[in-house]
């Protein structure tokens, strides 16, 4: 039992804003408070008013709370499950099962509220971090460590994108996947949940939601609690954990919002003053260590498309590389609907993928630009008009682009097609062969939808 130096008095209540008097000690910050009925509201302490006043922000509903009522501090911060058994599961901000299986056993309970890794247990070395997935591998590397941004609109294959990166991590690394659903639609989480399932890739997965109908705090939280599983994955099971998180932008808006309740000043286009901050505290915490890595993958939501937007600014600042889904390459049945011209990465320079990557890819990008800049002159006078040199580069830009297509494990069902996972030595192998024309009396589609290259010669 708390004794009465743990209980103190709420004195305000406004929305999700409960300032708590106490007598004698005070609770330190990002401490918990129970209040309401049945002990089911729950407040985090952000702020010491004074020498007796905390300013808190609760992360459920208010509904029922008066002026007067007890708030008994806990001692402790929030905190998330950690152990073998989360697998498989889905969880809430507060560590709670929300998929209907009961409760998880032995578990571990842990402040979600951890220090990034100190630099002399980081291991610093650049190391490409293969997907499997053609496209990703050869024009936009992943960083073994790092974070990149996956930037599409509803309908390109994000969501496939994502379970696809889910399955081959787990079959190519042996990890763990972790799904951190930021302000989600709770329709979109759950069909998430059910596809993960049907596509055997649930097994090695952790999910968290802080869905889009609960309060900025809960939602503010989210991250760190999804940071904490992944990390004891990373530290004590020495394992490589892949952490998807969509979307990145609905964790500063949430932050947005808490600042907002909280009075505090807004900087400019009334993002909060501790922007930067909060995110670099979030993003830190993924990287490497001696015995294990968290690599990340962000969904990231461009406001209006303004790529000068601050919240775009401070995301853009800590990732490695940037994958763009393009609703066109889609539309043209051109799967997975990655933009190769648009998706970029820091590592693809010739001291880290090596100096045949480096010049193969962008021999690549010339290719795809010629043929983008020639496609007017097509569709207005026809490919005959085109100088023998353009029309080469057309037909080795096309076939390119059906080489970058790939049928996905997670789609076989629909597809029919069985999936493909390609090593980065085979993509490569493959594109050189199509820009030396080894293909050019092949027809276009027998490049179409096949994994490596020689699967051509056998249609």
């Amino acid at each position: 039992m708390n004794n009465s130096t743990d209980i103190g008095e709420i004195i305000s209540v406004r929305g999700s804003v409960v300032d708590v008097s106490f007598r004698r000690r005070l609770p330190a910050l990002y401490s918990v408070l129970r209040t309401g009925e049945n002990s089911d509201i729950i407040i985090e302490v952000v702020n010491h008013l004074d020498s007796q006043t905390v300013r808190g922000i609760a992360l459920t509903s208010t509904r029922g709370l008066a002026v007067g009522d007890d708030a008994v501090d806990t001692g402790s911060p929030l905190k998330a499950p950690t152990g073998p058994n989360i697998k498989g599961r889905v969880f809430n901000v507060f560590g709670q099962t929300i998929d209907g299986k009961g409760a998880v056993d032995g578990c571990r309970w842990r402040s979600i509220h951890r220090d990034y890794v100190p630099l002399n247990r980081q291991d610093t070395s650049s190391e490409v971090f293969e997907t499997g997935i053609k496209i990703i591998d050869v024009l936009a590397p992943l960083e073994r460590g790092g974070k990149a941004g996956l930037f599409g609109g509803a309908g390109v294959g994000k969501t496939v994108l994502i379970m696809e990166l889910i399955h081959n991590v787990v079959a190519r690394y042996g990890g763990v996947s972790l799904f951190c659903g930021i302000g989600e639609r709770c329709r979109e989480g759950e069909e998430l949940y059910r596809e993960m399932e049907q596509a055997g890739v649930l097994a090695n997965t952790v999910l968290v939601f802080g869905q889009m109908n609960e309060p900025p705090g809960a939602r503010f939280r989210v991250g760190h609690a999804a940071l904490t599983m992944a990390e004891y994955f990373r530290d004590d099971e020495k394992q490589d954990v892949f952490v998807l998180i969509d979307n990145i932008f609905r964790f500063i808006q949430a932050g947005m919002e808490v600042s907002g309740l909280l009075g505090q000043i807004p900087s400019r286009l009334g993002y909060q003053p501790t922007l930067a901050t909060e995110l670099a505290q979030l993003e830190e915490r993924i990287c490497n260590t001696t015995s294990g890595s968290i690599t990340s993958v962000q969904a990231v939501y461009v406001p209006a498309d303004d790529f000068t937007d601050p919240a775009a600014v401070h995301v853009f600042g800590h990732l490695s590389a940037s994958i763009v889904l393009s609703r066109k390459r889609s539309s043209e049945g051109l799967y997975p609907a990655v933009d190769p011209r648009q998706s970029s990465s820091k590592m693809l320079v010739p001291q880290v993928v090596g100096k045949r990557h480096y010049e193969l890819a962008q021999e690549i990008r010339a290719t795809l630009a010629t043929y983008e800049e020639l496609k007017d002159i097509i569709a207005m006078l026809g490919i005959e008009e085109l100088s023998q040199a353009d029309r080469q580069a057309v037909y080795r830009a096309r076939r390119l682009e059906r080489f970058f297509t790939q049928p996905l494990f997670v789609t076989e069902r629909f597809t029919g097609l069985a999936g493909r996972s390609v090593i980065l030595e085979d993509a490569i192998n493959g594109c050189e062969r199509i820009l030396n024309d080894e293909f050019s009396g092949f027809p276009e589609n027998a490049l179409y939808m096949i994994g490596k290259v020689d699967e051509a010669k056998k249609l």
